[in-house]
């Protein structure tokens, strides 16, 4: 009797190891490649607290940072050049939805998200940028789309985050123009707890 007892709790054990549950928390963070809609290149870090408000449906708020640089044209390297920085901040809350396939450890999701975001954008020209005073921040509501898979504990997503144009200002924090803030994103990450993508 106690020989089932335990096989009976080692199954129940793996059972739990092996399967996101409802109700339990998870926690993952994104790194990633940031491509502005006009042009550019960027880099961005997410962390995101889940809870599953179902097996295969998380609701999220994503905290994440985003640095990209645009029109950038050097002259000389790497003191002569001109062109845009651009950086956010944003505190979204998301949705996530994923599609268990068969008994493997593979669950493609879509998600969506709506949020707040700290925006800043800048011309600079050469090393003139430490000259730079009087900046200030635009804030927007902006929503997101994204999908990927993720395999076991790891993430492979993509996303597009639907920023308003804000102001562009000189580093002097004038406003010269307005600067796109519209961005593609590539991610790769984990995350922890929540059980895993596995035996059902």
């Amino acid at each position: 009797m106690k020989k089932l007892l335990s096989v009976l709790i080692a199954l129940v054990a793996i059972q739990t190891a092996y399967a996101q549950q409802a109700g339990r928390f998870r926690y993952q963070m994104d790194l990633g490649f940031a491509a502005p809609k006009n042009g550019g290149i960027g880099a961005l870090v997410h962390v995101e607290p889940q809870v599953l408000l179902l097996d295969n449906l998380a609701l999220g708020l994503r905290m994440g940072a985003t640095g990209m640089v645009k029109d950038v044209t050097y002259f000389e390297i790497p003191d002569d050049y001109d062109g845009e920085l651009a950086a956010n901040l944003s505190v979204s809350g998301t949705a996530n939805y994923y599609f268990k396939l068969n008994k493997g450890n593979l669950a493609p999701y879509v998600g969506a998200g709506f949020g707040y975001y700290a925006l800043g954008n800048v011309e600079v020209q050469g090393d003139h940028f430490e000259d730079a005073e009087n900046l200030q921040a635009n804030f927007a509501w902006a929503p997101m789309v994204r999908l990927g898979v993720e395999l076991n504990k790891f993430r492979l997503g993509a996303e597009y985050n639907f920023v308003p144009s804000s102001n562009l200002q000189n580093v002097s924090g004038e406003v010269i123009g307005r600067a796109t803030n519209e961005y593609f994103a590539f991610t790769l990450g984990f995350f922890v707890g929540g059980g895993r993508w596995g035996r059902l």
